[in-house]
């Protein structure tokens, strides 16, 4: 646990009383290289812990697989100039057959736990095309069980409630809302590539009729992560970016910011959520907005 979340000795200061020296917990951040075959793909700056995860998610992510038998082997190497293993690089295998990422289109990421990818070429090389298509996705939930959904994941952070610095993101049966695995970290896309790494891992891509919900704002770049593994709805208890909502249109996902009891705002897809199409009708009647404002605990 001392990776995850160590502690540091810290000054306390309070006005009206003397300073006090004591420890404090911290969210945990270290710097993870991944390999395939050898030849270094990605650095990513995360919290420690679940990395097996985090590795197959990014490569679902980047389009790299799709299915748990295309990566055949994880294994923790030395690194560092004294060639001790730190447990920060991680070299991975595909199996047979599995084409290795072109070089050419764009990659040598560094991802930070803040921003997540920087360096891609434009943005037509991040809109990553998905193996999986959420258009027919059957998915339809009531504003009821969305609103209960972010007292579930905050429930589930554990380290959270440790070092108060820690991204969350959580998959949801949709039919049920039971909570099915939750991640965290301090970049939260790294908990959604966790999420992502699970799931493939356990055989369960694509994730259809089910519901991710992340401690966060909602990015770009976590749409593209949902649509690759399939997932068709993506719940944030902030605000999503312009770049987000319209990525999420163009791919027929629904996407849900502010999702904070009892209400919520539909940014695409509100489709998906029962009883909430009568407030699109009205809407459209009064106003050209596709930004649905939806209280859970009024009658529609």
């Amino acid at each position: 646990m001392s990776r995850i979340a160590p502690e540091r000795s810290v000054v306390r200061l309070t006005i009206g009383a003397l300073p006090t020296r004591e420890r404090d917990t911290l969210a945990g951040e270290e710097p993870l290289e991944l390999r395939i075959g050898g030849r270094s793909f990605a650095v990513t700056m995360r919290t420690p812990g679940a990395d097996f995860d985090l590795a197959a998610g990014f490569l679902v992510s980047e389009g790299v697989i799709t299915r748990t038998e295309q990566l055949s082997a994880m294994r923790y190497c030395a690194g560092g100039r004294d060639e001790v293993n730190q447990y920060n690089l991680l070299d991975l295998t595909l199996a047979d057959g599995v084409a290795a990422p072109d070089e050419s289109s764009a990659r040598a990421f560094f991802t930070t736990s803040s921003c997540g990818l920087c360096g891609k070429a434009s943005i037509d090389a991040v809109r990553t095309r998905s193996a999986f298509d959420v258009n027919d996705d059957p998915l339809r939930v009531t504003a009821d069980l969305l609103v209960a959904l972010p007292g579930r994941l905050r429930a589930a952070q554990k380290v959270f409630d440790k070092t108060g610095g820690l991204h969350a993101a959580a998959l949801f049966d949709g039919e049920t809302g039971e909570l099915m695995v939750l991640r965290e970290d301090v970049g939260r896309h790294n908990a959604v590539d966790k999420v992502i790494g699970w799931a493939l891992r356990e055989g369960r891509l694509p994730l259809r009729g089910c519901i991710l919900l992340v401690s966060g704002r909602a990015s770009f770049e976590l749409v593209q992560k949902a649509v690759m593994a399939g997932i068709p709805m993506l719940c944030a208890v902030s605000a999503p970016s312009s770049l987000a909502v319209d990525l999420a249109k163009e791919s027929d996902m629904t996407l849900v910011g502010f999702l904070r009891d009892p209400s919520m705002v539909v940014y695409a897809g509100v489709e998906r959520v029962d009883g909430a199409l009568n407030v699109v009708s009205q809407a459209k009647a009064n106003s050209e907005t596709t930004e649905i404002s939806f209280d859970a605990r009024t009658p529609q």
